[in-house]
């Protein structure tokens, strides 16, 4: 098993931490790199709270809580985000939220999460093992055009319908229970493979995202995660594929624009109030981190402050 490399470690504790006596909140706890470093940056009055769907990170982040009194962890979803962090601190205002979407190098790396097409496990991709529906379940029963749909919007992938026709037919004889068996009726189906890609990756991302609701837990959690925080506070994205950074972008975006109010109206552009700022540009690895961590290629960090 590969250890997990936090990405932008440096770069979101810094964005994220303008109070060391604040209460902060890591919504996507995973392994902890994030989280520790936040808690080495906090006073002894400060308070984190952590947030994993995963079995296996609220394990990990069990084991911090008993070291550090400060951290709190909550096994759920961020969409649920405002009833965790009030069923902790009901009346301590937040400072910060950090989100750090996608999967973690131990979840990629464990065959039986089965999120990879590298090594053979069994077809899972739940985040959360202990509830939901399985790949293999879902893939069982799926509608052939549904099955397209999932591989066009959550993964851009242009030959969907071509390649949601191959697993359907195979269905018919045989199910569907191990990832490399999957991938390989991609493979054979896929007309053209992209220079360094496997021609199942954007298949399985897709599958992953739509399985887990990922876009639509993002959706929620980043209103909740606005609502929540203090005036000044930190909003701390790491995106790891187009389709979330655009629902970030366009989000905070729309938040800085205010509300869209009818034409004619007798307001003022500076009368109409913003609930997010964006705090400077886009943040990517650096060449270094990319060459260290090949995985950390495609993050996109962006930071959004409440307004008061």
């Amino acid at each position: 098993m590969s250890e997990h490399i936090t990405v932008l470690l440096n770069e979101a504790v810094d964005a994220l931490v303008t109070d060391v006596d604040g209460l902060f909140v890591d919504c996507t706890f995973g392994r902890g790199g994030h989280s520790r470093l936040i808690l080495e940056r906090l006073s002894p009055q400060g308070r984190l709270i952590g947030i994993d769907k995963d079995p296996r990170a609220i394990a990990t982040a069990e084991a911090l809580e008993q070291e550090d009194d400060r951290f709190t962890i909550c096994h759920g979803s961020f969409a649920d985000l405002q009833g965790l962090v009030a069923s902790k601190f009901a009346d301590r205002p937040v400072l910060g939220v950090l989100m750090d979407l996608g999967v973690s190098s131990p979840q990629l790396d464990e065959a039986e999460r089965g999120f990879s097409f590298m090594q053979d496990g069994p077809l899972d991709m739940r985040m959360d093992t202990k509830s939901g529906e399985t790949a293999a379940q879902w893939i069982a029963h799926v509608d052939e055009s549904d099955l397209a749909d999932v591989f066009y919007q959550f993964g851009e992938e242009r030959y969907s319908r071509r390649i949601a026709k191959a697993i359907v037919t195979r269905r018919e004889s045989e199910p569907f229970t191990r990832t490399k068996d999957l991938a390989e009726v991609i493979k054979e189906a896929h007309p053209r493979w992209e220079k360094g890609k496997h021609p199942a990756t954007r298949c399985f991302q897709a599958m992953r995202i739509y399985l887990n609701n990922e876009l639509g837990d993002l959706d929620i959690g980043l209103n909740r995660a606005t609502e929540l925080l203090a005036a000044t506070g930190r909003l701390v994205v790491i995106s790891f594929h187009s389709l979330e950074d655009r629902m970030v972008k366009r989000f905070i975006r729309e938040k800085e624009k205010g509300p869209q109010l009818p034409p004619g109206l007798p307001i003022m552009e500076k009368d109409i109030l913003s609930t997010l700022k964006k705090v400077g540009k886009a943040i990517k690895p650096s060449k270094a981190e990319v060459d260290a961590n090949v995985r950390s290629r495609s993050a996109v960090m962006r930071i959004a402050e409440k307004q008061a």
